[in-house]
């Protein structure tokens, strides 16, 4: 069904000379009628000439980090279907077959689900990656009221709409995290597919940090949340600052109403300062909302114009 389809596997690569020429043979073997690309990130040791070797088209992105390399690549190609995978050969190419077919039935994101199945759990070797995956996935799915496996696999198949609409505004491992809530906030369907999952091979490295990365990923969720959702965001700061005020403020008033007398005047000044913040919280709340929502009605008129840009060639 997806012979009269363009399929582009598009595989971001820093570093990965001893796994890459076998990610390209794997998935040339799954899909010979995809068009493989591999875009090298600075890479030191032979990875852009090793994925030559391999037949893949080759070309290269000086900006460092993950998100710079997947924006060029979603610029420069074409295609109906975009299939995301690393150069690391953790992800099975047999699976692609099930994430394309949800993809071609309507889906805009499908995601290579590792952690449904205990896979990941099983081969990955890095126990702090797990745990960390599993604090974004329940800060995503508690904000965002869903109930997504995997936020932070690399394997995903994309729909061209999703492609060409997202923006690619991150630069580094933030990217499957943007990507998700992109797709959640711009109500774009989203699927899982469970998939198997396998550790690196020996003397290939992760360049994931665990800790800076991860600590990255964690302030963009707060900080997508508090793009998309501002109402909630802005609002739920409003009421801590109006209890923390009334906290500080009660005794002043009380004081006030037995002795006609303010003598705490430091706190009555703190409290007034902290229900003003109250205030200010809610009212940029309320604007940034309505922002919010003059950008939605853009994103759907855009979404609209390249669904009939699409299906303008058939129409006579």
């Amino acid at each position: 069904m997806m012979n009269d389809k363009q399929i582009a596997v598009l595989i971001p690569c820093y570093n990965e000379v001893k796994t890459i020429g076998k990610v390209i043979q794997d998935f040339r073997r799954e899909l010979p009628m995809a068009t493989i690309y591999v875009y090298d990130n600075n890479s030191q040791d032979g990875t852009f000439h090793a994925a030559m070797k391999a037949g893949a088209i080759v070309r290269k992105e000086t900006r460092q980090g993950k998100g710079n390399v997947v924006r060029t690549m979603f610029r420069d190609i074409d295609a109906d279907y975009y299939v995301l995978v690393d150069g690391d050969d953790t992800y099975p190419s047999e699976n692609i077959h099930a994430l394309l077919m949800m993809a071609e039935n309507g889906i805009d994101m499908v995601v290579g689900d590792r952690l449904s199945n205990g896979a990941y759990a099983k081969e990955n070797e890095r126990r702090f990656h797990a745990i960390g995956n599993d604090l974004v996935k329940a800060l995503i799915n508690k904000l965002f009221g869903v109930s997504l496996r995997d936020i932070m696999s690399g394997y995903r198949v994309f729909s061209q709409r999703f492609v060409k609409l997202y923006p690619v505004l991150c630069e580094g491992f933030q990217l499957e995290t943007d990507m998700t809530i992109f797709a959640l906030s711009r109500r774009l369907s989203l699927g899982e597919v469970p998939i198997k999952y396998r550790n690196r091979p020996q003397g290939s490295t992760s360049k994931l940090n665990t800790f800076s990365d991860g600590t990255r990923v964690i302030v963009a969720i707060f900080n997508l949340y508090r793009f998309f959702h501002p109402i909630r965001f802005f609002g739920s700061l409003s009421v801590l600052f109006f209890l923390c005020g009334l906290f500080v403020g009660f005794p002043v008033i009380v004081e006030f109403m037995e002795t006609h007398y303010i003598q705490k005047v430091p706190s009555a000044i703190l409290a007034s300062g902290i229900m003003i913040l109250s205030m200010l919280s809610f009212f940029n709340g309320l604007v940034l909302d309505a922002n919010k929502k003059s950008e939605q009605e853009q994103f759907e008129r855009d979404l609209k114009r390249l669904h009939t840009s699409k299906l303008s060639p058939s129409i006579t």
